[in-house]
C-alpha cells in the first residue's frame, strides 16, 4: 500500500513495563495478558492518516532489561518518534525515565518527537506515581505526556497518532530535512517534498522512494 511518509518509532523504557502490549494493541487492537519478554527487539507496522495523507508507522518494540541496552542505542539513530514507557504502579520505572530520556538524548536525532506514555492506568487503585508528576516530569523535559493502558485500549491510539502528528508538523516547518533517512522519515508515492519541506499534491513517477 503506498504511503505519503513513512515514518520510523522506537519504543523504550524499563522491562515489563507494557511495551509490547501498547505495541500489540495499536497495530493488532488486543490485549495479551502474558507476554514473553521482549529479546532484542521486536517490530509492528500499521498504516494511518494525518491530514488526509496515508503515513506509515514502522514501530520497533525494544528490550528494557539492562544487558540489551546497547542494542536498544543502536535502534535510536534513524527514529523520527519514541516512546518512553513507564508503569504507573512501579515508581521505580519512573525513577529510571531520566536515565532512558539521556540515552535517547544522546543517541537520537535532536528533533526526534518524545512521548512519555504512563501505562497501566487501568490500575489506577495500585497507582504509585501520580498523573501530576508525569506531566511535571514531561514539562520539564520538553516531552509530550498521556497516561494510557494496553489492556482497554485508553489512549493508546491518541499516543501513536498525536506523535505522529507532531513529527508531520515538524515536516510542514520545515524542521526536517525528509530527503536524509536518517531523520527516521522517509518519503513515498503519496508525498514529494515541496520547497518548503511540505507535500506538494501532485506526483511523478519515479519520485521520492519506496520499499
Amino acid at each position: 500500500m503506498s504511503y505519503a511518509y513513512l515514518f520510523k518509532y522506537i519504543i523504550i523504557g524499563d522491562t515489563g513495563v507494557g511495551k509490547s502490549c501498547l505495541l500489540l494493541q495499536f497495530t493488532d487492537k488486543r490485549f495479551q495478558p502474558v507476554h514473553d519478554l521482549t529479546i532484542g527487539v521486536e517490530f509492528g507496522a500499521r498504516m494511518i492518516t494525518i491530514d488526509n495523507k496515508p503515513i506509515k508507522l514502522q514501530i520497533w518494540d525494544t528490550a528494557g532489561q539492562e544487558s540489551f541496552r546497547s542494542i536498544t542505542r543502536s535502534y535510536y539513530r534513524g527514529a523520527a518518534g519514541a516512546l518512553l514507557v513507564y508503569d504507573i504502579t512501579r515508581r521505580e520505572t519512573f525513577n529510571h525515565l531520566a536515565s532512558w530520556l539521556e540515552d535517547a538524548r544522546q543517541h537520537a536525532n535532536a528533533n526526534m518527537t518524545i512521548m512519555l506514555i504512563g501505562n497501566k492506568s487501568d490500575l489506577s487503585h495500585r497507582r504509585a506515581v501520580s498523573v501530576e508528576e508525569g506531566q511535571q516530569f514531561a514539562k520539564e523535559n520538553g516531552l509530550v505526556f498521556m497516561e494510557a493502558s494496553a489492556k482497554t485500549a485508553q489512549n493508546v491510539e491518541e499516543a501513536f497518532i498525536s506523535t505522529a502528528a507532531t513529527i508531520y508538523k515538524k515536516i510542514q516547518d520545515g524542521i526536517f530535512d525528509v530527503s536524509n533517512e536518517s531523520y527516521g522519515i522517509k518519503v513515498g508515492y503519496g508525498g514529494i517534498p515541496g520547497p518548503s519541506g511540505g507535500t506538494s499534491g501532485a506526483s511523478t513517477p519515479g519520485s521520492g522512494c519506496c520499499s
